[in-house]
């Protein structure tokens, strides 16, 4: 089965309350099985528009990747994100 990705492309307006989403979202990530493969980091444009934060986020499965944006615990930490944050983000499936 091939393993789910989510592809987020983020601008945090405020740093201190986006700590506060990563903090709310971590038990949907544990949950989800969850693994970072990049969070934030230096990066180089090479087409088209940016963020400033890129993140990539590896599941065991497509499925599993979509479940952990729906539960209940990711929406209590996009709530708090959407707020703080404008964002860009995708699930895609592995090959």
């Amino acid at each position: 089965m091939a393993k789910g990705y989510w592809i987020a492309r983020v601008d945090v307006r405020d740093p201190e309350r986006y700590k506060d989403y990563v903090a709310a979202a971590k038990p949907a990530f544990e949950k989800y099985g969850a693994n970072f493969l990049a969070r934030g980091g230096q990066f180089e444009r090479l087409e088209g528009g940016v963020r400033a934060r890129n993140v990539v986020i590896e599941f065991p499965t497509l499925q599993a990747a979509v479940d952990c944006y729906n539960s209940p615990e990711y929406q209590i930490a996009a709530a708090i994100r959407q707020q703080v944050a404008d964002a860009e983000m995708v699930v895609v499936e592995g090959i």
